[in-house]
């Protein structure tokens, strides 16, 4: 048995929700207690948080994204996606952890109407996971860019709003949508809920200057903080430490390589757990192919193109991010699945797209086993990287002579969120499928910042 006694007189700062602070105390008379807690969520003021619920919202300019996380067991409880974002014919989508599903046509004019659609869908009667949104502890956020700013997670405040938006010209897409989010949150959750955003660039900022500058006048980068700062940082960050647990070392003592292979891509070098380098640069479009992205090419191509077809800066860019890769090269489809079949199919440029994919990503997996210095594991994630089975054979087979050795068997059959080893026993290097968790990696740092409060 447990007694409650009452503190509703405690100050409430910003990070605690309206209601009464609960001490807990033993019952039988040993006098034990343990941190006073928020009646509403159970958030404790420097200390571990007990029914600790968080939702972690990805906005984009004309969508919002959302889980509802529970950190006791770190089990999704739903998730959904608010779509068409201030365009007619909105569409709302929510799904529970144990099946049900409520689908709707609704306009939502702004980020704050989308964020009811969430509120109200996370309490409803019928499709609901809450009683009472109180039970909702803290937001995470995600934010595509933090420049040379944040190089960590941060609990939100007005000069933290402000610097996201001062970063605005280096992810205008990305970074606008970004504050919208949080604003709305505010505006719909109230601001005594804590807010921690959590940064795709972070997890890239150990990068040493050899690895992220450019080779453009140093000028720029004084005046305009041109550099590389590398994406999906917090998919690498998953992953990696995920790896590690499965291997069942420190990754203090691990050179990994991070293949995060989606509609856009990225890879990563990770040595003792520290990022030395990563193939996104200034924005998600260097690197290697993509879905509709070019990947690294030739900066003469942009200017020549541009000469002979009369283009702006604003078209160019369209064919660059939206018209090229796998789309561009195989004149088919931006989605792997599409291409696959149109191969299979007999279509040669779709052979051709997955050949130069295949080719780069390998390229890119052996320049950084000599900035490594080795390698330990490959890890590959996200869409692609999870699903496309004969991707993952045709990069390791590039690999063979490094020392890869790829087991068919358990690669044919490691997909569709299966997650393990797909390399053999007595492969020098280890290769792995390990599924990606952003919001996970969200909602525990979200967790970790509100518990420090």
């Amino acid at each position: 048995m447990v007694l409650r006694v009452m503190y509703n007189s405690l100050p409430q700062g910003p990070a605690w929700h309206k209601g009464a602070l609960e001490k807990q105390m033993a019952a039988d008379g040993s006098g034990t207690s343990v941190p006073l807690f928020c009646a509403g969520c159970g958030a404790t003021r420097k200390g571990k948080i007990g029914n600790m619920k968080i939702l972690v919202i990805n906005a984009g300019s004309s969508s919002l994204k959302y889980q509802l996380i529970d950190m006791d067991n770190e089990e999704m409880l739903c998730k959904g996606n608010c779509e068409r974002i201030g365009m007619p014919g909105g569409i709302f989508t929510h799904k529970t952890e144990d099946g049900r599903e409520l689908r709707k046509n609704v306009n939502m004019l702004d980020h704050a109407a989308a964020f009811t659609q969430v509120k109200n869908a996370l309490i409803d009667g019928e499709y609901g996971v809450i009683q009472d949104l109180e039970e909702v502890s803290a937001v995470g956020h995600r934010i595509v860019q933090g420049g040379s700013i944040f190089h960590e997670s941060v609990l939100v405040d007005e000069k933290v709003i402000e610097d996201i938006e001062s970063l605005i010209p280096l992810a205008p897409l990305h970074n606008k949508a970004h504050v919208q989010g949080i604003r709305a949150c505010r505006e719909v959750f109230g601001e005594q809920v804590p807010e921690v955003v959590v940064f795709d660039t972070s997890f890239h900022a150990t990068m040493p200057p050899k690895a992220y500058m450019f080779n453009v006048p140093y000028e720029y980068y004084e005046k305009y903080a041109v550099r590389r700062y590398g994406f999906h940082g917090t998919s690498h960050r998953y992953v990696s430490h995920r790896c590690a647990d499965l291997m069942g070392q420190d990754i203090k003592n691990l050179k990994l390589i991070t293949c995060h292979l989606g509609n856009g891509s990225s890879i990563t070098a990770v040595d003792g757990g520290k990022v030395i380098d990563t193939s996104m640069g200034l924005t998600p479009l260097d690197g290697f192919m993509m879905g509709s992205r070019t990947g690294t090419l030739d900066p003469s191509v942009v200017t020549f193109i541009m000469e002979k077809e009369h283009l702006t800066p604003s078209e160019m860019d369209q064919i660059l991010n939206k018209k090229s890769g796998l789309l561009g090269i195989s004149g088919v489809s931006s989605d792997d699945r599409d291409v696959t079949k149109a191969a299979a199919e007999g279509n040669e440029r779709a052979k051709l797209a997955h050949d130069i994919l295949e080719y780069q990503i390998s390229k890119f997996i052996g320049g950084y086993m000599v900035a490594l210095g080795g390698c330990d594991a490959i890890v590959f994630t996200a869409g692609v990287g999870e699903n496309q089975s004969a991707h993952r054979k045709a990069v390791c087979d590039y690999l063979s002579f490094l020392g890869v050795k790829l087991d068919e068997q358990r690669n044919q059959e490691m997909v569709l969120g299966k997650e393990g080893l797909i390399s053999t026993d007595d492969s020098p290097i280890q290769v792995y499928v390990i599924p990606t968790n952003e919001e996970l990696v969200i909602a525990r740092d979200t967790k970790a910042l509100v518990e420090n409060l």
